[in-house]
């Protein structure tokens, strides 16, 4: 077997596991309070980090599999928010090698202008089809905690996960792709 090849699938299947302990995790009863402030919503700035890293790790069907998996434990409308988290990596992972040589600041930027284009999105769909929608300011709260999770994710995803960008070797050994 091709190195590349079980290492790609070695990686997706990290991604699967750590996607799924994300949910687990929000998923436990850790209080029996309601929260004072929403949480971060972590899934999409891990996706986010792994496809601006390696988009290779994360094709289009595992990331739809995971939010649309996501949407129903959250109990959310079932391929929503999927399909504009989709949407939304799909115009990173074009992006990514444009990325690749810019400042961390500008890659922040592009992920929180992203992350609050698909946040917006979500909240006009619901309000269009009358579907309950949360509120506004808890929304906009849970977007700038989102935001301002990205640079941790970044740091957990390249330290502790080892998915780096590819470098000049690799990018010149397979044709402008990693």
């Amino acid at each position: 077997m091709d190195r590349v090849l079980v290492r790609r699938w070695l990686f997706r299947g990290l991604f699967l596991a750590a996607c799924s302990l994300v949910i687990l995790i929000q998923l436990l009863p850790l209080s029996t309070l309601p929260p004072r402030i929403p949480a971060p919503d972590v899934l999409p700035v891990l996706t986010f980090a792994w496809v601006l890293r390696r988009p290779e790790y994360v094709p289009i069907v595992l990331v739809a599999l995971v939010f649309l998996m996501a949407d129903l434990f959250f109990m959310r409308p079932p391929g929503l928010w999927a399909a504009l988290v989709v949407a939304g990596s799909e115009v990173l992972r074009t992006r990514g090698l444009a990325f690749r040589d810019m400042p961390f600041i500008f890659e922040w930027a592009l992920v929180a202008a992203i992350l609050a284009s698909i946040m917006l999105i979500n909240q006009v769909v619901l309000f269009v089809t009358v579907s309950q929608a949360p509120r506004l300011g808890p929304s906009l709260i849970q977007m700038l905690l989102t935001v301002a999770l990205y640079p941790a994710a970044v740091i957990v995803t390249q330290l502790l996960l080892k998915v780096r960008r590819p470098t000049s070797a690799e990018l010149t050994k397979h044709g402008g792709r990693a």
